[in-house]
């Protein structure tokens, strides 16, 4: 159990956190220009963490974090970096144990498809980092038959000195660390910014719940200090952490819409629970403090189109983008009444005691809607995003292979004919054929009627990659030594191809290419079934 010294002083350390700062005249002039990712600015009112999300076609959510509460968050836009003559207004809140205040702008009644200059509120103030103004490009309209690319991420941690790095602890750290020369999962991101679309990102964001194991490991140093974490450096690291993963991915999520799932690392400060084997303490969610349960950060951090699309903030929603229909839902909460959900009370992480965030049935009446009511005849494609996977080579440890999703999710993507789930959760990449219940579609590939499984939670953060077990049958490719990304590009109504893309160098280890036949009659038919067999060149490598 937690020791007492360690809860002690969290009232007052509450009330501490929201505490107004001023910016002394000499912090402002002797500005640099530049922010350090995780640090206090000198202004409070510093724009950070950029972040913004499609909302629906029209429409954009620009969002962003201050150490001081806006009276009216705005941002400027126009079709032309001189001309940014539309003003849109939003709302900055805050909640228990965060050093900032999240402000979020909703755009609305854009052109579909479009490019757009931007800036928000105290964008350049005195004491700021310098910051060119922002762009952002709107979600193509639905039926648009252009090719086009899409970043995805699972698993995806701070990276450097405080996260995944070349070093680990004297007591522990990463299986795998970055090699000497090695690009990190971030670094090759942006290298590759202008080749895709947007980035979407099925759950376990930052890491930032890993203080405590880093702290223990001696990651951060070796003093007791640095060892045993108090109230102060619980609460402080972790915002640290949390707050300089998301100044790391800045540059690219204010220019590409980043679309996230619920993981269960952003369920609470300590959602896995860990057991510190040099001074023999174990802590637990005991140590987490109001604001750091409950997925309370995740709630407040991002802004979905769940309005759009009739879902539940976070945690289940879809959008359409061109040829693809998209949709997110959520494996941690909310699982249909008679299963058991990973993260609420009695679950394999019931540490968390999260949940749940809709009625009972919610979700899965959602998910069974929105699959019906696609048009197919526009976005033949249909691909779904959540976090655990229940095909995957890996120990049964914690859910690892979550088969109550399984039986409340996969029913009705082969009903309604889905054709890619991507899932993450196993810190390795594997690509299975298209399956139902553990039976492989004979077609492979080539016109499928299952649906194809690509689990890739091999982004990295601090505690590394997984090790998998011996493939079974169902697997076609895998790898559990390199830290990647996958790159899905959809190149017509037929033909969809997946990269595994090693963020070390930029080569591509995995591809193959899914054909589809896609016929579809009628506009609103949901229904996968219309497929019909057909000649094609599926194919992997």
């Amino acid at each position: 159990m937690l020791p007492l010294y360690l809860v002690a002083g969290f009232a007052l350390l509450v009330n501490a956190q929201h505490a107004q700062v001023s910016p002394s005249l000499s912090c402002l002039t002797e500005s640099r220009g530049v922010h350090v990712p995780g640090s206090v600015p000198c202004n409070p009112f510093e724009p950070l963490q950029q972040r913004i999300a499609f909302a629906g076609t029209d429409g954009m959510t620009v969002s962003w974090s201050t150490f001081a509460q806006l009276a009216t968050p705005q941002v400027w836009y126009g079709e032309s970096p001189s001309a940014l003559t539309n003003v849109a207004s939003g709302s900055s809140s805050t909640y228990p144990t965060s050093r900032v205040y999240d402000n979020h702008v909703k755009i609305t009644g854009l052109k579909a498809g479009t490019k757009y200059w931007y800036r928000t509120s105290y964008q350049n103030c005195a004491g700021c980092a310098y910051r060119p103004t922002d762009t952002f490009t709107t979600a193509r309209e639905a039926g648009d038959n252009g090719p086009f690319t899409v970043a995805v991420v699972v698993d995806l941690g701070l990276m450097g000195a405080d996260g995944l790095s070349t070093a680990v602890g004297p007591y522990g750290g990463a299986l795998a660390p970055l090699g000497p020369n090695d690009l990190n999962t971030i670094q090759s991101l942006l290298e590759n910014k202008d080749t895709y679309e947007f980035i979407a990102h099925f759950g376990d964001i930052a890491y930032a719940d890993y203080f405590i194991k880093e702290s223990w490991q001696g990651y951060f140093g070796t003093g007791d200090s640095s060892l045993i974490p108090n109230a102060t450096s619980v609460v402080d690291g972790y915002n640290s952490l949390l707050e300089q993963y998301y100044d790391q991915m800045a540059p690219l999520t204010s220019a590409k819409a980043y679309m996230i799932g619920a993981g269960n690392h952003e369920a609470s400060l300590e959602s896995d629970g860990t057991t510190d084997s040099v001074h023999n303490i174990t802590y637990d969610t005991s140590i987490c403090m109001a604001g750091q349960t409950n997925f309370t950060g995740y709630i407040n951090h991002f802004r979905m189109p769940a309005d759009e699309s009739g879902g539940n903030g976070n945690f289940w929603y879809s959008f359409d983008y061109a040829l693809a229909h998209f949709i997110l839902i959520d494996t941690e909460t909310d699982l249909p009444e008679g299963l058991q959900s990973p993260d609420e009370y009695g679950g394999s992480d019931a540490g968390a005691n999260s949940g749940p965030f809709g009625y009972p049935n919610e979700q899965i009446n959602w998910l069974e809607k929105d699959l019906a009511s696609i048009d197919r005849t526009k976005t033949p494609w249909v691909i779904v995003g959540l976090h655990r996977p229940w095909y995957i080579a890996a120990k049964n440890a914690s859910g690892t292979v979550c088969l109550a999703c399984q039986q409340a999710f996969e029913p009705l993507m082969v009903k309604y004919g889905v054709d890619l789930y991507m899932q993450g959760h196993v810190h390795a990449y594997e690509r299975n054929k298209p399956m139902s219940n553990y039976s492989v579609d004979p077609a492979g590939l080539n016109n499928p009627q299952y649906p194809w499984s690509i689990v890739n939670g091999a982004a990295g953060h601090y505690d590394g990659l997984s090790v998998l077990l011996t493939p079974p049958y169902y697997v076609d490719y895998s790898i559990d030594t390199a830290y990647g990304w996958s790159r899905l590009t959809f190149h017509n109504r037929t033909h969809l191809t997946h990269e595994f893309v090693a963020s070390a160098n930029g080569t591509v280890l995995d591809s193959a290419t899914l054909y589809k036949e896609h016929q579809f009659s009628g506009s609103g038919n949901g229904n996968g079934g219309g497929n019909q067999g057909g000649n094609g060149g599926g194919h992997g490598n």
